[in-house]
């Protein structure tokens, strides 16, 4: 699977994308992660990513044109593996003639925009996501992104949760780590993500312990140190 996220502060990535097993993920190349600099993508000396809101208001919006030729640019560069290019070519505005129209794209990538606004995520949607193999990941930032990238740009607009984050960063580190540990070969247990909390809708996992036995008067429960599996199984299974 190919992860590619627009930001106008990559390096935030660096450290989160190069540990652990996001790290050994793409070393054995399961997957790819693309950071792509908005900046890049603007076509004026000041690399201007955003402006001020029409009708007035505090703050500053995310501007579309930016975002569009980022995403083109995207879209345009997917291997055959990934998905076929469209052969875009430049400007992008001039190929939508149609108010109404949604940037093509192949039919195995999602394009995700963060937006306090949008569904919340939860493990259905890292599922439904790792059936993908192009996720491109818009993340706002400033006071939000212009509207039209929504309407005609993004596929689904997701929120990590009611609560208001600087940027889209985050939520970008979130889906990468959920939807990566579900694909094939990144957990080096395939059993790892079978029993996990959330797999059905409100499924919790069993509590875990490990050495000592124990520890302050704090003690491991005696079912899971008697070896009848069908105990341990039934007590997880309450728990």
């Amino acid at each position: 699977m190919q992860f590619d996220i627009i930001t106008i502060f990559p390096e935030i990535f660096n450290s989160y994308f190069s540990e652990s097993i996001l790290k050994r993920a793409q070393r054995e190349n399961l997957i790819k992660i693309n950071v792509h600099n908005l900046r890049d993508y603007t076509t004026d000396k000041h690399r201007t990513v955003d402006d001020t809101p029409y009708g007035g208001g505090a703050g500053m919006v995310m501007m579309v044109e930016p975002i569009l030729l980022a995403v083109s640019s995207i879209i345009s560069n997917f291997s055959s593996k990934g998905g076929p290019a469209l052969g875009w070519q430049f400007p992008i505005s001039k190929q939508f003639s149609n108010s109404n129209s949604k940037i093509s794209k192949p039919k195995n990538t999602r394009i995700i925009l963060f937006s306090a606004k949008g569904k919340r995520y939860t493990q259905q949607d890292a599922i439904r996501l790792s059936q993908y193999k192009n996720i491109i990941m818009i993340c706002g930032r400033y006071e939000g992104v212009d509207e039209r990238v929504a309407e005609h740009i993004a596929d689904e607009e997701i929120s990590i949760g009611d609560y208001v984050l600087t940027g889209g960063e985050i939520p970008a580190m979130v889906i990468v780590d959920s939807v990566s540990r579900l694909l094939p070969g990144v957990l080096g247990n395939k059993e790892s993500t079978k029993k996990e909390s959330h797999n059905e809708p409100g499924d919790l996992e069993h509590p875990q312990y490990t050495k000592p036995e124990k520890f302050n008067d704090w003690k491991v429960p005696e079912v899971l140190l008697g070896g009848n599996h069908a105990e341990i199984e039934k007590w997880r299974n309450e728990k």
